[in-house]
């Protein structure tokens, strides 16, 4: 009886110190962190601790946009080249579509430091199905193409940030010089870049017959799910140009999303293929940057405790004497 009420007390002496450290969490200061290593995940354990029970207690905090919300406020940023750019007076379409690796840095060490969680569109499927929250503070980050840029600029800085993205690829263009292969995209998928689809060739699809609208879409989709091995079922109109044709194709081939160049940050399931994106390119300063993401939706505080139990040690059996 006094050992039951002792690990009571225990447990809520746990419980009340770990509330005092969460509060003392949300009044402190947000301190600039480096960018965590590739491959490497925080713990969201804030408390650890064991009594002689054996047993261990972690107190987890998590933040969310709670489900229920019809339309979100949720930028996604839409990315071409991550290079060096050209020059302005010989190449301006190439300019406006690049942002240089050192920007795009710049522009991840912001998100990380001011607490944006990069998600994928299976994560927004998720939260429109009542599944899940979204993580406080959420946006996309979208790179159309394929260049190889994606593979050697923006996944390492992606990757050193614990980012997600996704990837619009043109399968018509793999392996070419300057494009992306099949490898660095099957890595990519595998490390948690969402591949989607942006057409067989980058047609314009406002432009072409419905038999050959739907080539583009259906062969486009059949090519990336042969090489990821898993359903790819978001796409992108190149060029942003589309029609109530295009519409139409892009759900008969059994895609659930589609973005164009339209501006706007607001998104509802109802709307999913015109959903809107938020232009990142040459020249522009961080300021623009920042006021182009708007206000964030507000989130609400998850605060969970686990209890395990500890292995006990492993008994080394005695020597019989001699």
């Amino acid at each position: 009886m006094g050992q039951a009420v002792s690990r009571v007390l225990v447990l809520a002496a746990i419980i009340i110190s770990a509330g005092y450290l969460l509060q003392l969490d949300d009044s402190a200061p947000r301190v600039q962190a480096p960018a965590a290593p590739a491959g490497v995940q925080v713990s969201p354990s804030l408390l650890t601790q064991s009594d002689s029970s054996g047993r261990e207690y972690f107190v987890s905090r998590r933040e969310v946009v709670p489900t229920g919300v019809t339309a979100i406020r949720l930028p996604i940023l839409m990315y071409h080249y991550v290079r060096t750019p050209p020059s302005m007076r010989t190449d301006m379409l190439g300019y406006r579509l690049s942002v240089s690796p050192e920007v795009f840095q710049q522009q991840m060490d912001w998100l990380y430091n001011h607490g944006y969680h990069p998600v994928n569109f299976n994560q927004v499927r998720a939260y429109f199905a009542g599944n899940d929250g979204l993580p406080s503070r959420p946006v996309v980050i979208t790179l159309d193409d394929g260049y190889r840029d994606l593979y050697t600029a923006a996944y390492p800085i992606l990757r050193a940030h614990g980012f997600t993205a996704v990837a619009y690829i043109v399968p018509g263009f793999v392996g070419w010089p300057q494009y992306i292969t099949r490898d660095q995209l099957l890595e990519m998928d595998r490390s948690g870049i969402e591949i989607a689809s942006h057409t067989m060739s980058h047609a314009n699809l406002a432009k072409m017959s419905w038999g050959s609208t739907m080539y583009e879409l259906v062969e486009s989709r059949r090519w990336l799910e042969g090489l990821v091995g898993h359903p790819v079922i978001d796409f992108a109109y190149p060029s942003g140009q589309f029609t109530r044709q295009t519409v139409a194709a892009v759900q008969s081939a059994g895609y659930d999303t589609a973005v164009t160049e339209l501006e706007s940050i607001v998104h509802s399931r109802a709307d999913r293929y015109t959903w809107s994106r938020t232009r990142v390119g040459g020249g522009e300063l961080m300021p623009e940057f920042i006021a182009n993401l708007g206000s964030s939706m507000p989130s609400v505080t998850i605060r969970n405790l686990d209890v395990k139990n500890l292995e006990p040690p492993p008994v080394t059996p005695s020597r019989p004497e001699a």
